[in-house]
């Protein structure tokens, strides 16, 4: 029986687990949206939500005794970036100054190609990622840094397939012709050959 063993192990050690759950809190922080499998998003959710709960008292209780302070290192102790734990107190503790609970949602993606392992997204309740919406964004980014002309200019790959094989047709009939010419230049097979060896002289 598993008695007083809760949580899941994740395949790993507890040192091992550990790490993989600070890289993650760091990176949903940050990002506040990131894309893992199904038992790892269940496992970092209190996880993250216990981290912004003590951002949440540390701003709360923000007075000339230091709890601040104290706050701050207890969450430096899972989240090692300077720049997170300063986005945490700064924008996400206050963000959710009024919510008693539940800061991160889990949407569930499908199957993951290769080993059909169940992938989830996991976000920060106010973030509202939109995929669509993100890949246009960077789509529209790529396209002002090339600059319109050049967007233009570029050819689909459709149209390099047609162009290389117009290229090709063309070199075939340059070489067409170019027999063509070869062989009108040569004589003709029955046409008679001088002879360059000498007769013999005096033949009975």
């Amino acid at each position: 029986m598993r008695h007083r063993k809760a949580h899941r192990k994740l395949g790993r050690v507890s040192e091992h687990r550990t790490a993989l759950l600070r890289n993650q809190a760091t990176a949903l922080l940050m990002h506040e949206h990131i894309e893992t499998t199904v038992p790892k998003a269940k496992e970092l959710r209190p996880f993250v939500e216990k981290i912004i709960t003590i951002a949440k008292r540390g701003v709360k209780a923000a007075d000339p005794k230091g709890k601040t302070l104290a706050a701050k290192r207890q969450v430096a102790e899972d989240v090692h970036n300077p720049e997170v734990v300063a986005k945490l107190f700064e924008s996400l503790a206050p963000r959710f100054a009024d919510r008693p609970g539940g800061y991160t949602r889990i949407l569930k993606l499908g199957a993951r190609r290769g080993d059909a392992a169940e992938v989830a997204l996991i976000e920060l309740i106010g973030s509202e990622f939109d995929p669509k919406k993100a890949e246009a964004e960077r789509k529209a980014a790529e396209e002002a840094a090339q600059g319109g002309e050049g967007a233009k200019t570029q050819k689909s790959v459709g149209e390099r397939l047609r162009a290389a094989a117009s290229r090709l047709r063309g070199t075939k009939k340059e070489k067409g012709d170019g027999g063509a010419k070869s062989k009108a230049s040569r004589p003709a097979r029955g046409a008679a050959k001088k002879s360059t060896t000498p007769r013999k002289a005096g033949g009975s």
